[in-house]
């Protein structure tokens, strides 16, 4: 990918897209994908970066949904499975196999766990990732080393799948190129065009470079809105007076040093405080704890956890680790905010559903809700209704069963996985260098070369770009990336050919923003 080159195509275009696609999240960058992979001429606009807001700030899984199964949510959870599944089979560089155990102090709670994970286990069917097992106490102890043992009766071990949302996304974005879409990050849709003037159907967008400040009015057969939590207000340029279709709630995230629950096995904690789940995870060599569920009014574009959210995680981990957290523990903390459909009058966020809405609205093609694990169906779904409204040719989806961008048999864990088959030559760049073989921080495992590929083949723009979604730095340790930022604002200098003072407002930029992902900068009690 090259932004350049996108840029050029578009000033290039005499005739109107088929599609445009406006935001660059999960959604958006598959239906681009598919779009493109049906022949049409497709056109990606993202106001910020790919996953720059809700779909680089996920808990990482890749499942059907456990606890969906108690809402009797039996559709989700199933099409979920069969996703899943998909995304392993797809991006296999990019996912995996994840065991989980749920640890039981009361009697009975085998058998009632055993017997939901059993059920989740054979609506999975052929999908399924492993058979689920009760455990004994001594079983349990064993397979999760730091857990608090007090009381503690046995476990119930099943298996999930687990991912990185923001590579993903950027390997989606790839993707999508490769098949002959056009994508363009950091181009903000201002407005909609309508052929005839008011009241006729959407007939294209005005999009201005956030770069250059150029504006651009593009003409497509249909638009289709995929922005998420902001799905609200790109419909009001369509209908000003349209009721609100999204709830939005927040989920915060903490991550932690491995030493708190060392070996492979993730831990679910069956119900908290507010009733929901919440997850321990091995991730990227560190440890993630989440998810809240926190209404909010208005959605932001760089959410921050509130101090309570912290406490909240904190407790409930110390609550089943022997080694409690405290705040000086946490590495990163993240939040990000769901795109919940709104159901009724109830401001409980826990209780709706993580299910999708699609509708057609003044030619204006809309789709929000979901999850990762279910994008590529989403995506199926808003491409034919988006090919219905343009009257495109009807073209059958092929997303199901094709590999992604860097897809390989060999998907062993190394320093460059993520990179897939393109690791060989993110490789030879490190030989070519002695700075881009250099790691760009002694407690972060990425190397100058990364920044370099960033910028010539994944559209990074910023510092940010780099340490928060090409690499996961940000979220793995927060004060780490601020101190690697100066490295890396050179080394993208050297790429974008910026001059010092870019570089100096990047760093100042990168670190103001990440001083919002360390705990002990955010207040709270603990």
């Amino acid at each position: 990918m090259n932004r350049d080159e996108a840029i050029g195509r578009l000033a290039d275009r005499r005739t109107p897209w088929d599609m445009i696609v406006i935001g660059g999240g999960a959604t958006g960058l598959g239906i681009a994908l598919d779009a493109a992979t049906r022949g049409y001429d497709t056109l990606l606009l993202e106001r910020d970066d790919f996953a720059q807001a809700t779909s680089s700030r996920s808990t990482k899984l890749l499942h059907g949904g456990v606890r969906y199964l108690r809402q009797g949510n039996l559709k989700l959870v199933m099409g979920a499975l069969r996703e899943r599944t998909r995304v392993l089979a797809n991006a296999p560089h990019l996912s995996s196999e994840q065991p989980f155990i749920i640890p039981t102090y009361k009697r009975g709670e085998s058998l009632y766990y055993g017997f939901g994970l059993g059920v989740y286990e054979r609506l999975a069917g052929r999908a399924s990732l492993g058979r689920s097992q009760r455990l004994s106490a001594v079983e349990t102890r064993r397979e999760l080393p730091t857990l608090r043992d007090e009381h503690l009766r046995g476990g119930v071990l099943y298996h999930d799948g687990q991912f990185d949302d923001a590579r993903l996304a950027v390997c989606l974005a790839a993707s999508a190129w490769d098949h002959g879409a056009t994508l363009i990050n950091y181009c903000q849709v201002t407005g909609l065009l309508r052929a005839g003037g008011v009241g006729m159907p959407v007939s294209g967008v005005v999009a201005r470079d956030r770069e250059t400040g150029a504006e651009h009015e593009i003409p497509a057969r249909v638009v289709v809105n995929a922005t998420g939590v902001f799905c609200d207000s790109i419909r009001r340029m369509a209908e000003p007076g349209a009721a609100a279709w999204v709830a939005p709630s927040q989920g915060a995230h903490i991550v932690l040093d491995r030493r708190f629950l060392p070996g492979r096995n993730a831990l679910m904690v069956p119900k908290t405080d507010d009733g929901r789940v919440l997850f321990i995870i091995p991730w990227q060599n560190r440890l993630l704890v989440g998810t809240t569920d926190v209404p909010v009014e208005d959605a932001a574009a760089e959410p921050r956890a509130q101090p309570a959210e912290i406490d909240f995680l904190l407790e409930h981990a110390g609550r089943y680790l022997q080694d409690a957290p405290r705040r000086e523990d946490v590495l990163s903390v993240f939040a990000g905010l769901r795109p919940l459909v709104r159901a009724g009058n109830g401001r409980s966020t826990s209780a709706l559903a993580r299910d999708h809405l699609l509708r057609e609205e003044s030619g204006l093609v809309s789709i929000t809700g979901g999850k990762w694990t279910t994008y590529r169906e989403m995506a199926e779904q808003a491409t034919d209704a988006a090919a219905r409204v343009a009257q495109l040719p009807g073209r059958p989806c092929c997303t199901a069963n094709l590999a992604l961008h860097g897809a390989t048999a060999d998907s062993a864990p190394t320093p460059l996985r993520a990179y897939g088959s393109d690791a060989g030559a993110v490789q030879a760049l490190a030989q070519a260098r002695a700075e881009w073989a250099a790691p760009l921080h002694p407690r972060l495992p990425y190397i100058g070369a990364e920044v370099e590929w960033a910028a010539r083949h994944d559209m990074a723009r910023s510092v940010q770009d780099v340490l928060a979604r090409r690499t996961r730095a940000l979220l793995l340790d927060a004060r780490a990336s601020i101190e690697a930022a100066p490295c890396v604002a050179a080394l993208l200098a050297g790429a974008l050919g910026r001059d010092a003072a870019w570089q100096a407002r990047e760093v100042a930029a990168f670190t103001g923003l990440a001083q919002a992902y360390l705990a002990c900068e955010s207040g709270g009690t603990r």
